[in-house]
């Protein structure tokens, strides 16, 4: 991951709309020039966390960093209308944060056919080098549309045509036994946490993987293969 330090160097990436995967200012800090660095943050789109000094200082491997730092992203982000128009199948995560699991599941989405994978902006993994690597060049492919609010993006789905079909270990009905409608939106939940609830309340359906063991959930980047190849087989 590419790391900007310094408030001239960010506020000139921000000036210039480069694809940033957050910023990061010290608490407290305040000024002109820190409140320049907010505004473009805002006006870009661009996640911005306030964070304490020290956690600055092992991001950047040292203290002279001005109380500013960005983590740059592997590539930019796609927009939700620029994708969903012809889309026939959109992947939504639920806050995966580990970047492994990211990547993985953006290859498997690529592989099986999907048009785009679409992340929010706070409480998950961006488009790291992390990313890029366990995505295994599939990131140059595939589309990542990073939204604000993921159940506003599900409502704005729905208007659009799309049915929206959650994967949940307590849904109503085997993934393998769902008929799948020709434009449809598979929501992954996050780690060990699953789908929130609020998401939940926004899926037409709820689709569980019958599990054989006494594991009651798989690792998301390997439920995302199961029911994906499963929606692939289908509409081949």
């Amino acid at each position: 991951m590419s790391i900007l330090i310094g408030i001239h160097p960010v506020a000139e990436a921000l000036r210039a709309r480069r694809a940033l995967d957050r910023v990061l200012v010290a608490k407290g800090l305040a000024g002109p020039r820190i409140q320049e660095i907010i505004d473009l943050s805002r006006k870009n789109s661009t996640p911005l966390r306030f964070e304490e000094r020290s956690a600055l200082d092992r991001l950047a491997g040292s203290a002279a960093h001005q109380g500013v730092v960005a983590l740059g992203a592997a590539k930019p982000y796609a927009e939700l209308d620029d994708v969903a128009g012809e889309a026939r199948l959109l992947v939504v995560l639920d806050g995966v944060e580990d970047p492994h699991n990211l990547g993985a599941v953006i290859r498997t989405a690529h592989a099986a056919g999907a048009d785009a994978v679409i992340v929010p902006e706070r409480r998950a993994a961006g488009l790291t080098e992390t990313v890029g690597k366990a995505a295994a060049g599939a990131i140059e492919h595939l589309p990542v549309v990073r939204v604000t609010n993921i159940n506003r993006a599900l409502e704005d789905l729905k208007k659009r045509g799309f049915w929206i079909y959650g994967v949940d270990e307590r849904g109503d009905q085997s993934y393998d036994q769902v008929d799948y409608a020709e434009h449809a939106v598979l929501a992954f939940g996050a780690e060990g946490k699953g789908l929130h609830q609020m998401v939940k309340q926004h899926c037409d359906v709820l689709v569980r993987i019958p599990m054989a063991g006494q594991i009651a959930s798989l690792n998301v980047s390997v439920a995302a293969g199961v029911v994906l190849f499963e929606w692939r087989r289908r509409k081949k």
